[in-house]
């Protein structure tokens, strides 16, 4: 056993101390810092609890007994390791039965690391440095922080299940029946476990995808990019840009990218022009941004600037949202670079609806030298606008902001009282989302912790099991579950009510991204946008999900689309998803601006089709849906027609495309 040497540092304030070899003999500490020389313990931690693996060969043993309640932090993201390269596990229970609490590999600034948990007056805890990545000494830190009790209801738990493929980047609907699956990539194939009801309630598969030119290194979005009914992702690595491309079959891809060389940071799906077809944006960590539009078939061109402009660039965290209510969507930038060169000066781009976007950081008071790897946008307090959690990846230029949206332009600083103001360790990984499902926005802020909204700007933390990964209801349950790695964690669910909006576009793109969906009731209303790529590297799921709490009704849906159609369901039904395609609320008698019509409206055996003077194609499918959304009819249309002799009396949605691929929606009555 090696000796342990405790010596007060008085000037610097820090405790020096070999810790212990070995669990048994683990060194006991208070709050306070602690340098260690190195670390060359004989016993090795086990379990894992961190990002990173096995392949440690060393451990240094601290054990934490609080005598009071508290959340505390452990980490080593100090100024005086900059440059260091730390991990720790926590562990809870006795030597010979280790129970994970927490730890951390990165996700302090460099390599250092940060976690928080909850301490219960009188456990005691073991707190081990291992060198998975180096031996190298550092200085850490234990801080006590206020214990709060989360209500059963506002609760989050999960419990695993293993998937039988790694690379696990997405979880999104891949095979057009709106339930979300999970992706993982590889650089010849794309695995899925689809939704099912198999033992295990998934359906594995393999489709093949050319030769990646470039992996996902640094992020991943997904969206259906030729409106065929699959769906389609963007591979963003370290120096160039991939799109795979999904037939119109489901059983394979083709690959499309660019000969342009692209440090890639977050990626993003997004109409940027409006023109019903999804462009791509990628930031670009040292040069000004790009942007991909599309020709209308999911075919690219290349474009630079105008989107972020910084030479150095600094991108990192892109989030597309609508901020100032004007149904088209803004541009908000995460920027992350160290010292005072000007590239970490955040960046929101007001989109002008005219295919110009200005730069509105100063005038919003968005430009903040925050050094942030992404940002997390919710309308936290219900009152009908995005407001923004800025997190910081480092805490040498500024902490954490909340920011309230003023409903004017501008946003006001209240980080000051919300909860984020103690909250100490730093993140890349920033989301937001109802976790507990109680009608208030969550935000999932790292370090295994999950702020819980109170409901009036002010946030609790509440340690859960898994870190980051993809995020969405993958058994179906109305509750978001996470994916870390090959490990599925299923939220345990509790009483809360809720609702899921399923989304299929016509005008608009058929993934609905950058639709607003609105839900009115007891709460007053709740609102989304729908994106491709949130928090800084993974892809969730595109359908969208609300809590309502202990509320037994919803008054109304609203989706707002990109095209401007508008859609409004009264009183849905809930715990249970809801279908809406685009303009399925609209009037019988409408005609699209398009000049497409049917004859006779109300119809008896055949529905007539007429495309307006202006229109060089021809109708060559039609799909038929109920008001449930329920596929009835799926036809090749003949000389303009189609029969709807087998279909009932009632109600329809009649869903058209034409020869060059444009999409066409009515209603119309059956007789």
């Amino acid at each position: 056993m090696k000796k342990t040497l405790l010596m007060y540092l008085c000037i610097l304030g820090t405790s020096y101390a070999i810790a212990q070899d070995n669990c048994a003999s683990a060194y006991p500490i208070l709050p306070g810092s602690y340098f260690v020389d190195a670390i060359s313990g004989a016993q090795v931690p086990n379990p894992v609890c961190s990002e990173g693996g096995s392949g440690a060969t060393a451990g240094m043993w601290y054990s934490y007994t609080p005598t009071a309640n508290h959340n505390v932090t452990i980490t080593t993201d100090l100024p005086i390791n900059t440059g260091k390269n730390t991990r720790f596990q926590i562990y809870r229970g006795n030597c010979a039965d280790l129970i994970c609490s927490g730890g951390d590999d990165d996700s302090g600034s460099g390599n250092l690391s940060a976690d928080t948990f909850s301490a219960q007056l009188g456990m005691t805890y073991y707190i081990v440095f291992d060198n998975r990545w180096s031996s190298q000494g550092f200085t850490f830190q234990l801080i006590e922080g206020p214990f709060v009790i989360i209500p059963a209801e506002a609760a989050i738990g999960y419990t695993t299940q293993t998937i039988n493929f790694s690379n696990s980047e997405c979880i999104v609907d891949m095979n057009n029946d709106y339930l979300d699956d999970i992706v993982g990539v590889n650089n010849s194939n794309i695995n899925v476990a689809s939704q099912s009801n198999a033992p295990g309630g998934f359906t594995y598969g393999t489709i093949p995808t050319p030769t990646a030119a470039y992996m996902p290194g640094w992020s991943i979005a997904a969206g259906d990019i030729d409106n065929n009914g699959y769906t389609d992702l963007l591979y963003a690595s370290g120096n160039g840009v991939a799109f795979m491309k999904q037939n119109d079959t489901g059983t394979g891809f083709t690959q499309m990218y660019s000969s342009q060389n692209v440090f890639s940071q977050r990626s993003n799906f997004v109409d940027i022009n409006n023109d019903g077809d999804l462009d791509a944006f990628v930031c670009h960590d040292v040069a000004p941004n790009v942007y991909y539009l599309n020709d209308g078939a999911g075919n690219y061109t290349f474009h630079q600037g105008g989107l972020g402009d910084f030479p150095s660039g600094g991108n990192y965290g892109s989030i597309w949202i609508d901020y100032d209510n004007d149904g088209d969507m803004d541009l908000f930038i995460a920027k992350c670079r160290g010292g005072n060169s000007g590239a970490n000066i955040d960046e929101l781009h007001r989109n002008d609806g005219n295919g110009v976007f200005t730069d509105v950081s100063i005038a919003a008071n968005l430009a903040e030298p925050s050094q942030s790897w992404s940002s997390a946008w919710a309308d936290y307090d219900n009152d009908g606008d995005m407001d923004v959690f800025i997190g910081a990846s480092s805490f040498q230029t500024g902490g954490h902001k909340l920011m309230r949206n003023n409903n004017d332009g501008t946003f006001t600083d209240i980080t000051a009282g919300s909860g984020f103001d103690l909250f100490t360790p730093t993140n890349i990984e920033n989301v937001a989302h109802d976790f507990n499902n109680d009608g208030y926005v969550d935000i999932f802020a790292g370090n295994r912790t999950v702020m819980v909204n109170n409901g009036s700007m002010n946030f609790s933390p509440f340690q859960i099991a898994p870190t980051h990964g993809p995020m969405g209801d993958v058994n179906n349950d109305g509750f978001l579950d996470i994916l870390n790695g090959n490990v599925l964690y299923l939220h345990t669910g509790n009483t809360n009510n809720w609702i899921k909006v399923l989304l299929q576009g016509v005008e608009s793109n058929r993934s609905g991204i950058g639709a607003r969906v609105e839900i009115y009731g007891s709460w007053g209303k709740q609102i989304r946008d729908v994106r491709s790529g949130d928090g800084f590297a993974y892809m969730s799921s595109l359908n969208t999900h609300f809590g309502i709490g202990q509320a037994s009704l919803i008054e109304k849906v609203v989706v707002k689309w990109p095209s401007g159609t508008v859609d409004t369901i009264l009183n849905p039904a809930i715990n249970t998803p809801l279908f809406v395609l685009e303009g399925a609320t609209l009037s019988v008698n409408d005609v699209s601006a398009s000049g497409f019509m049917v004859y006779p409206n109300p119809a008896d055996d055949v529905l007539h089709i007429k495309l307006g003077s202006n229109s060089k194609s021809q109708i060559r499918n039609a799909e038929i849906f109920d008001l449930s959304g329920r596929k009835v009819l799926d036809s090749e249309v003949t000389n303009q027609s189609v029969s709807v002799k087998k279909l009932s009396t009632g109600t329809y949605i009649l869903l058209l495309k034409d020869t060059d691929g444009k999409p066409y929606s009515q209603k119309f009555l059956k007789k």
